[in-house]
């Protein structure tokens, strides 16, 4: 006579063997962890460099063979950082920048994305086009033109030179346009029934619902202006328009040599904003990413 096992139990003995067959699989090939964990300590070496650096005085960091530890840990490099350039000013800068022009991208290169995506015009495609072919050249090649523009501007010397030429850029409007067509069209067809116009749908219905690529956008506009050295570098007239990385490679540099160790504490002060930014927002970073789909 045969004996029936209890549901339970069979149960319990297939969530085992489940798990089992996926440790093997994860453990299968342990020798794929070896060229991983190289690639990681890669990755990852500079910014230890970087932050252990920081607290090295300038002897340790010139030593060769070079340590990674250093044997006397100080402060110094900060105090003689924030005590050579106008820290506070130049971090309001910063921030200014960064934001404005986020915030810029976030807004014009969504409503254009839903112009393309949803929106049917005469040109459409030929704008869409445009927009591509912008997106394909490099931006050295439109440097001098576009500082000649803002020098006819009267806006070197200013803020406002910084911020405006960055404001809507190829990149977020393809990013928006590609997420915006996955939306199902029958949302904006049912709040036009409801006599809703094109900028409540924009507001009401396109922008909540875009949050994961918005997401995506900011880090990304945010990261790039923020560690933007060039262009603030040329626009900037004065010390009272320099960014970060602008007074930190200018602070950094001395009359015979690169103070490394100053520059190392700097770039870990310029880091640490750019470092929560992308923590705060990294679930729909993520979700923007795996979400907007390339059509």
């Amino acid at each position: 006579m045969s004996t029936l096992s209890h549901p339970r139990t069979g149960h319990a003995n297939t969530d085992r063997g489940l798990r089992r067959r996926r440790t093997r699989q994860t453990w299968g090939h342990p020798w794929l962890y070896l060229p991983l964990t190289g690639v990681l300590l890669l990755m990852i070496a500079p910014f230890l460099w970087m932050l252990t650096g920081a607290f090295k005085p300038e002897a340790d960091i010139r030593q060769v063979p070079p340590v990674l530890i250093p044997t006397h840990p100080t402060l110094a490099n900060f105090r003689e950082l924030f005590s050579s350039l106008d820290f506070t000013s130049m971090f309001a800068n910063s921030v200014i920048v960064a934001l404005s022009v986020t915030a810029g991208n976030l807004i014009f290169c969504s409503m254009l994305g839903y112009a393309l995506a949803k929106l049917e015009f005469r040109g459409q495609r030929a704008v869409f086009a445009l927009v591509m072919a912008t997106l394909m050249v490099p931006g050295l090649v439109t440097f001098v033109p576009l500082y000649v523009l803002v020098a006819n501007m009267k806006l070197t010397g200013s803020l406002l030179g910084l911020i405006l030429p960055f404001v809507v850029t190829p990149f977020g409007v393809f990013l928006m346009r590609q997420f915006i067509s996955t939306l199902p069209d029958e949302l904006i067809d049912a709040a036009r029934v409801d006599g809703c116009s094109e900028l409540a749908i924009f507001w009401k219905v396109i922008l909540p619902l875009t949050k994961p690529a918005l997401a995506t956008l900011g880090i990304i506009t945010f990261l790039g202006s923020w560690n933007n050295f060039l262009w603030p570098l040329v626009v900037a007239q004065n010390e009272s328009q320099y960014t970060l990385p602008v007074g930190l490679a200018l602070a950094s540099s001395g009359q015979d040599f690169t103070r490394y160790g100053v520059l190392l504490a700097g770039a870990v002060v310029v880091l640490l904003p750019v470092t929560i930014v992308f923590l705060l927002f990294q679930r729909h970073f993520v979700a923007g990413i795996a979400t907007t789909g390339l059509k």
